[in-house]
């Protein structure tokens, strides 16, 4: 089945078959697609939160406005940002880029200095800003792999992110949550799973210049 199909297959479920569980291979290859996401520099300022716990997930329903898919979903993820991008950040990703590539010092040092000196002068919030678009395009990879993989998904933006922070004791791991991403196979009743999508035609959203 190639790409094209797979992505009409997809559509964000509204109902979830809460007996039906990934398998460990399904997540891990989740993981590994979020891990290996673009992110600016490199510098995957953004975590993954995999939850695996009914009685967890069903805390999740009244501070995401009553939506069922956070808790009869297999899997709930959550993606989040860091509070703060600082040198240390900046220099822990050079000093693994040396180890990995084998690379010398003097090969990425101004490179180094240079975004070291961009985040020092950058705000907190403009930091938070740039690792929340980061999220997005996370999000969009781990949708894309579900549609291939056969995983069925729904993004979340709607859900209230300081309640959700409290439930997971985020301000611990110096995150904050900014999406969620409910995960597992579709309910047989849900009518959604049997509607056209609706797109507008080609040549209203792309624009070709030759």
């Amino acid at each position: 089945m190639n790409i094209i199909n797979s992505l009409e297959w997809r559509y964000a479920t509204k109902k979830f078959d809460p007996s039906k569980k990934l398998s460990k291979d399904k997540i891990d290859k989740l993981k590994i697609a979020f891990n290996l996401t673009a992110t600016s520099f490199g510098l995957q300022p953004i975590k993954m939160i995999v939850i695996n716990n009914k009685e967890l997930q069903e805390k999740f329903v009244e501070h995401s406005y009553y939506q069922r898919q956070v808790a009869d979903a297999s899997h709930l993820l959550v993606l989040c940002i860091e509070n703060d991008t600082t040198a240390d950040d900046v220099n822990a990703y050079f000093d693994l880029e040396k180890k990995i590539r084998n690379v010398d010092e003097e090969v990425i040092s101004n490179f180094r200095n240079q975004l070291v000196d961009m985040y020092k002068n950058m705000s907190n919030e403009e930091k938070q800003l740039s690792a929340k678009y980061q999220t997005y395009i996370a999000l969009g990879n781990l949708m894309t792999v579900c549609a291939i993989e056969r995983i069925d998904a729904c993004p979340l933006e709607g859900f209230i992110p300081h309640k959700i922070d409290e439930l997971l004791s985020l301000k611990d791991l110096n995150l904050k949550s900014v999406l969620m991403l409910p995960v597992g196979y579709r309910a047989e009743d849900d009518i959604m799973s049997e509607m056209k999508k609706v797109r507008k035609p080609l040549n209203d959203t792309i624009i070709e210049i030759n």
